[in-house]
């Protein structure tokens, strides 16, 4: 009887667990895209420029990510509703209008980026990019019309764990563990050069688009207070996800290209892996970065579009899921698949596409106070008093928050002088 018992108990932990995995997504994939193509470039320039030193706010930033990717999931669990629209029922059409605006300019300079980090990876392999861009773009325009957010969802990670493979390539770089340990404990606060690029990574660890993605994916996924819990852990498996992944990067470039030629311009996909063919070999330089970086530019340009598409739904008032049918949903498909073209059109166009691409970090940067200002004021007021954060916790999430928003500030102004 007793063993009965215990294997009764067994099989209902082992549902539980699957039970809880099966509700894992929204915060995997929105912290795969937060790892894109721009923070890849970020984390290689750090490396580069600091070495060991830039590994250990990394560490910092994992639970700062989850701190304020946990609001979003609460308001999306708890009211079931989107960003955009609960900007709307509290503050008016006109901040909401506001408020999706700055978003869709981010995210069409991110796609840019994005396809920017495609085109990188295809010329590596000496695919031009009017191929490459050209075919993931149909791709991503047919994985959001399949109809099933569960189904854009499994893709979009599957591709987005091609960036794992940046850990096994710095370890391949055979890195200095005496010297990662000595890096751990140096933070040289008074160099300005070190200043701006942590203010970079801290500014990028929080993008406006993150922010309306989560929302909406866990109001689509339709989860519910019951799943609160593995939403959470979803939210924090994420954040150590994608910040493993700044590390693997920092260490690689750090172990390479930071010991031997720490100045060597590190702007594109191309200077990054140029960079590591002497040390990598062929193998690591272009296939495991060149995959990494694909999945990375993949996975963001899947989150950040259907996160623009979102927020003018929510705002605007059309039907705006992707479990819904093309037929049902025009306009929120149509915003989608034109997100995708603009994007890989002014990839073609021929602006200096570093130069966009250091415009959408000023642009994020500058936006973080907006959208970290209303996430915060969303939770204390639209949230029941049951929900909402208190004691010291309330007052540790807002002084991260302030943090965020001085950072992206500074890096903002320094990026425009």
């Amino acid at each position: 009887m007793d063993s009965m018992t215990q294997n009764i108990t067994t099989q209902s932990a082992v549902k539980r667990l699957f039970w809880m995995l099966g509700m894992f997504g929204p915060g995997i994939i929105v912290m795969l895209a937060n790892t894109d193509a721009g923070c890849i470039i970020t984390a290689a320039q750090s490396g580069a420029a600091w070495g060991y030193a830039m590994v250990l706010p990394q560490l910092i930033l994992i639970p700062i990510v989850y701190l304020v990717q946990e609001i979003t999931v609460r308001l999306g669990v708890v009211t079931g509703k989107g960003h955009g629209e609960l900007i709307r029922e509290r503050f008016g059409q006109k901040w909401a209008i506001f408020s999706v605006s700055t978003l869709f300019l981010s995210a069409i300079g991110a796609l840019v980026t994005e396809f920017s980090g495609i085109a990188g990876v295809g010329e590596l392999f000496g695919i031009s990019p009017k191929y490459s861009v050209s075919a993931a773009t149909i791709i991503l325009i047919l994985l959001g019309l399949t109809g099933s957010y569960k189904r854009v969802e499994r893709i979009g990670i599957a591709m987005g764990l091609f960036e794992l493979l940046l850990v096994p390539a710095a370890v391949m770089a055979h890195p200095s563990g005496h010297q990662l340990l000595h890096g751990l404990a140096t933070i040289p606060l008074r160099n300005h050069s070190y200043v701006f690029l942590l203010a970079a990574n801290v500014g990028a660890v929080i993008m406006p688009w993150m922010i309306f993605y989560q929302q909406s994916a866990v109001v689509d996924r339709k989860l519910t207070m019951r799943h609160l819990k593995s939403a959470r852990w979803d939210t924090f498996a994420g954040s150590i996800l994608t910040q493993v992944v700044m590390i693997a990067v920092v260490i690689m470039i750090a172990a390479t290209v930071g010991l031997h030629n720490p100045q060597r311009s590190l702007n594109t996909v191309a200077d990054i892996a140029q960079g590591l063919l002497p040390f990598l070999g062929p193998t690591g330089a272009k296939v495991i970065f060149g995959l990494g970086m694909l999945g990375a530019s993949f996975v963001a340009a899947l989150v950040v579009s259907l996160a623009g598409a979102w927020g003018i739904g929510e705002v605007v008032g059309f039907r705006h899921s992707v479990n819904s049918k093309v037929k049902d949903a025009k306009w929120f498909y149509l915003i989608y698949s034109l997100a995708h073209i603009g994007g890989a059109v002014l990839v073609f166009s021929g602006i200096n596409l570093v130069n966009l691409a250091v415009d959408t970090e000023v642009m994020n940067a500058l936006l973080l106070p907006i959208v970290l200002g209303f996430l915060l004021l969303l939770e204390a007021k639209v949230l029941p008093k049951a929900w909402r954060m208190r004691g010291i916790y309330k007052y540790v999430v807002w002084v991260i928050s302030l943090i965020i928003m001085l950072f992206g500030v500074y890096m903002g102004i320094q990026l425009i002088v």
